[in-house]
């Protein structure tokens, strides 16, 4: 049998989903996996590769004030209780860190067997900064990687996206002349309420002649949906609303722009796909992590970034107009998105972990 190895991570999208390509890759050359996450990944588990899956009842200690914290204390002693025995019985080549909550008993309880960290953000969080000293090698989805302390252990290798994904970079950016635009709104997988609020009515606000020629697909969260749907259709404008797309991939195959948040997994499937994007930064993001991520593509020219107490219905609309009716515009953007798509992602990262492997042996 090939190689088992742990992966522990955040029960988000955001973590879940590269966890899970890497997954993939993995499997696909002979190895074996073990997943570890929290209760909000469980959703996530279903096709995820893994002989097994530990459930820990890890919490953040930042929500509910001091009780919070002492919740969360209890939970991270029982979390490393139930570790342990997984670990040991599993015997496994490496271990991997995919940032979040449920990683931190893992990586403590690593012992001697190599330990490979995933940054998927532009900047280290809590737990994967915390334990850079005790990993072999530190993985990052973008080249900027800020709170890092050993750059000798920096290995940038993108962010594992799902197959699909990667399909669907393979069918070019949409044609233009139809003069039909396809827009995809994604708040990422913990929806994003000023999306659902702001880009409604600066949609609803464009010119008559505009708003005909659009479909949108929005992302929102299910509170929501009856606005945002209501708004696009009193406007006259094409569009189907849900609080998740499962065909993700092929929504965003057939976008024109992308709207959403900067988180790493939006930023990374929108260059590995190849599209123009417009992104709000999530404000609250830990070290303002979401502001750097979007810097990947508008450094290159590939998206507009947008403050969220500057993301206004007039502002949006603006924007919207001028990119909307630029179509040699939308097209040089989705040209830069796509140099800068790092589609081998999950291979490259596979390739980090298997040599971890070879040089413990």
């Amino acid at each position: 049998m090939g190689p088992l190895i742990i992966i522990a991570a955040g029960g988000t999208g955001g973590h879940m989903f590269p966890a899970r390509a890497f997954a993939d890759a993995i499997v696909a050359r002979g190895g074996r996996v073990a997943l570890v996450t929290d209760p909000r990944g469980k959703r996530y588990t279903e096709g995820f590769p893994a002989e097994e899956v530990l459930i820990l009842p890890v919490t953040n200690a930042d929500e509910g004030g001091i009780k919070g914290k002492i919740d969360a204390g209890f939970a991270v002693m029982k979390s490393l209780n139930l570790v342990g025995p997984f670990i040991k019985s599993h015997d496994p080549a490496a271990i991997i860190g995919f940032g979040g909550y449920p990683t931190f008993p893992v990586l403590f309880s690593s012992g001697k067997i190599p330990v490979i960290v995933h940054e998927q953000n532009a900047v280290l969080g809590r737990v994967n900064r915390l334990f850079q000293g005790k990993a072999v090698s530190i993985a990052s989805g973008f080249a900027q990687l800020d709170g890092l302390e050993h750059p000798e252990k920096h290995v940038v290798v993108g962010n594992p996206v799902r197959q699909p994904i990667v399909d669907a970079r393979l069918d070019g950016y949409p044609d233009l002349s139809s003069g039909n635009l396809r827009i995809l709104v994604t708040g990422g997988s913990q929806g994003a309420r000023v999306l659902g609020s702001i880009v409604p009515q600066a949609i609803a606000s464009l010119p008559e002649h505009l708003r005909a020629r659009l479909f949108v697909s929005h992302q929102v969260r299910e509170e929501q949906c009856d606005f945002a749907r209501d708004t696009y259709t009193e406007a006259g404008v094409q569009c189907e609303v849900w609080p998740f797309f499962k065909d993700m991939a092929d929504r965003l195959a057939k976008s024109h722009l992308v709207i959403g948040r900067a988180g790493a997994s939006t930023v990374s499937e929108t260059a590995v796909v190849g599209r123009p994007a417009i992104l709000v930064p999530l404000p609250g993001a830990t070290n303002d992590h979401q502001t750097f991520n979007a810097e990947a593509l508008a450094s290159v020219g590939a998206a507009d970034v947008i403050k969220e107490n500057e993301f206004t219905v007039d502002a949006l609309a603006q924007l919207l107009e001028n990119l909307l009716t630029a179509p040699d515009e939308l097209q040089k953007r989705a040209k830069a998105a796509r140099a800068v798509g790092k589609p081998d992602a999950a291979e490259a990262l596979a390739d980090l972990v298997f040599a971890a492997i070879q040089q413990d042996a």
